[in-house]
């Protein structure tokens, strides 16, 4: 009896092993599409970039000397670079804590699932589905000095219009503005995919308690979505570094520079100087930046949790 029992227990053993490698073997293999589309298009890119900025690499021409670490000493002494990064921050430091609290205020507006409330989300939502030469078309004619529907309605009301895109101050702020205007929707869907899945006997609770509507947002509705905001702010964090083509289109990186971005700045190294080493020293430093920040929110995040 205990050799029979001993041998149907190291069956089962066995039959549970085969098992879990079938199991281990198949999840691999519905893993294998994404690792190879993640390997070839983010990882290979990274460390190909991180080789190239290491060159004094032409675009054009099979010039290709390895210099070292020369093209990141050449980029602390960059003015422009530095400009450029101090003009990405800015747009960033104005772009996500706006875009955060707007799509908020749009999600807990429109978050009742209602037939009128559904129309609404979707023509919020409908601008982010624009491209953004679109969006700078449109912005362009909204913000215009001479010929936009700003500039028109002023000189209704017996003001001299102002050249928004060309003026130093309000270049950034309309960068901003049409920004926020074109990419509002996605957050607005995360937060109203979030406040969906708050239990509506705590409100019901609230209402009892006769909690005001501060209260609730303060006690209930911000708490239990916290995470939400969390991913939200990265999200707009990694995006909002790589603005391009609304500085490209609206500004050129005008006037004076005052709207230059470091993407478009890795732009015009790479394909109009055809500096591409340079210009993947200065992308690499870009990523590190991006990289940064996001763990710098999570880890601020997760103390919080």
């Amino acid at each position: 009896m205990t050799i029979t029992a001993t041998a149907s227990s190291s069956l089962a053993e066995r039959r549970e092993t085969v098992t879990g490698r079938r199991e281990a073997w198949a999840a691999y293999l519905f893993l294998a599409p994404f690792l190879l589309v993640y390997l070839v298009f983010l990882v290979y890119p990274l460390f190909k970039g991180f080789w190239i900025s290491l060159h004094d690499w032409e675009l054009v021409g099979s010039y290709r000397e390895y210099i070292g670490f020369l093209n990141y000493e050449d980029l602390w002494y960059d003015p422009i670079f530095w400009l450029t990064v101090r003009n990405t921050l800015t747009f960033v430091a104005l772009t996500v804590p706006a875009m955060t609290v707007l799509s908020l205020a749009l999600a807990l507006g429109v978050s009742r699932r209602t037939r009128t409330h559904g129309i609404l989300r979707g023509i919020f939502f409908a601008s982010s589905v624009f491209s953004v030469s679109v969006v700078t078309l449109i912005w362009q004619m909204v913000l215009n000095g001479e010929r936009g529907l700003i500039a028109h309605l002023l000189r209704s009301l017996g003001i001299a219009p102002i050249d928004f895109l060309g003026h130093p101050f309000w270049a950034m702020p309309s960068m901003v503005v049409a920004t926020l205007w074109w990419s509002v929707g996605l957050p607005m869907a995360l937060f109203i995919a979030g406040l969906q899945q708050i239990p509506g006997e705590l409100y019901e609770a609230a209402e009892l308690d006769n909690a005001s509507r501060w209260t609730v947002l303060r006690k209930i509705t911000l708490p239990a979505i916290h995470r939400t905001v969390i991913l939200v702010i990265v999200l707009q964090i990694v995006l909002q570094f790589q603005v391009f083509g609304q500085a490209l289109l609206m500004t050129q990186g005008g006037p004076a520079d005052r709207t230059r971005t470091l993407v478009q700045n890795i732009y015009h190294t790479a394909f109009r100087d055809w500096q591409v080493g340079y210009a993947s020293a200065m992308a690499m430093l870009l990523f590190v930046l991006m990289f940064f920040v996001s763990m710098l929110q999570l880890y601020i995040g997760r103390r919080e949790d």
